[in-house]
């Protein structure tokens, strides 16, 4: 597989997903286990604004979604290279030291329409997505302390969010009335921001402009659920996901059987030449069946394979797979299992 900086140049010929954006780096500090004392998790994470509207996104769910919207384009132009990604797990997207790329804890982005004053919360389980629209306001109170930050004055705002209090360090010179995760609405930008649990901590590192950006966008197809059924209706996703790959599994194996005990039959046990006729007959239509599979798998499909880029059964995707090493440490599977043990919203 070619490595990540010739994969990331095919980035700028699809000019429709792309645009100029101001992107806002932080440092993000993450306590995944409140049980069992360990070392908090560090991920950067970006605030993407752009025409007034905003992203907020792990640099590592940008990374993967950005190099699987590369290879649908690449399949689209290509069908056979599905075909060849499949056979050969081991071409999948790797860093350039030949490392699996890294999971994220936050597995979806939120958008926020800051005039609108519309947040939504979108997820991908597999090529399905599914968005709810933030139903909550959230009530800041300003204090007059101030503490220093990267070179900019700041000024301190507490509220209590999703069962958590929180503490903001915003910065007034910045005019921007935004923040990480779903935070938005005073009168500056949030530099800093933590729960009084030490669980989350939210740093503004620096600032870049980046001329052609790959911007995260709400499909047309996304399902649209509540807050409070949120969980439900993913849960429904993926089982029904689940249990269409059963039946066609199911499908696939019963085709298989039929195949063999067609091929034993035309082996020659209708007995003599008419045995032998028969057993031609099969096995000519054998062939036949065998051409048109293999034609199929030569044409392909457009769009990408579920083992190979969902984040439904991590273990089966290529991206949350084990890496060559063997190290399970990088499955998306796991990772996520610890963000769901101590989510970023107690309630």
């Amino acid at each position: 597989m070619k490595r990540l900086f010739i994969l990331m140049l095919f980035l700028s010929s699809f000019g429709q997903f792309f645009s100029q954006t101001q992107r806002f780096i932080y440092d993000t500090e993450i306590n995944s286990d409140t049980i069992n004392l360990q070392p908090l998790k560090h991920e950067r994470t970006f605030l993407d604004l752009k025409n007034g509207q905003s992203t907020f996104i792990s640099e590592n769910k940008l990374l993967k979604d950005s190099l699987i919207s590369v290879f649908k384009k690449q399949e689209e132009s290509n069908p056979k290279l599905e075909k060849r990604n499949k056979k050969n797990k081991s071409d999948s997207p790797k860093l350039a030291a030949g490392n699996s790329l890294k999971p994220s804890f936050f597995n979806f982005f939120i958008e926020k329409n800051i005039d609108d004053k519309k947040v939504s919360l979108v997820e991908n389980i597999g090529p399905q997505q599914i968005y709810y629209l933030e139903d909550r306001k959230i009530p800041w109170k300003i204090s007059k302390e101030t503490m220093l930050i990267n070179g900019y004055k700041t000024q301190k705002a507490t509220v209590n969010f999703g069962g958590r209090s929180w503490t903001a360090w915003f910065a007034p010179d910045i005019k921007i009335s935004d923040g990480p995760y779903k935070f938005y609405g005073l009168p500056g930008l949030i530099l800093k921001l933590e729960d009084e649990k030490g669980d989350y901590l939210f740093t503004f590192l620096k600032k870049i402009t980046i001329p052609n950006a790959y911007a995260e966008q709400v499909q047309p197809n996304a399902k649209q659920s509540t807050r409070n059924n949120f969980n439900g209706d993913k849960a429904a996703i993926e089982f029904e996901m689940l249990q269409s790959r059963k039946d066609k599994y199911s499908r696939d194996s019963n085709s298989e059987i039929s195949g063999r005990k067609g091929r034993m039959h035309g082996g020659g046990m209708g007995g003599g030449r008419s045995g032998g006729m028969e057993g031609g007959g099969d096995r000519m239509r054998g062939g036949g069946e065998r051409n048109a599979e293999s034609e199929d798998d030569e044409m392909g499909s457009q769009t990408p394979s579920n083992n190979q880029f969902s984040g439904f059964e991590g273990q089966r995707n290529a991206f949350g797979g084990r890496s060559q090493n063997g190290n399970s440490n990088n499955n998306f599977g796991n990772f996520r299992s610890d963000s769901d043990g101590n989510p970023i919203e107690l309630r």
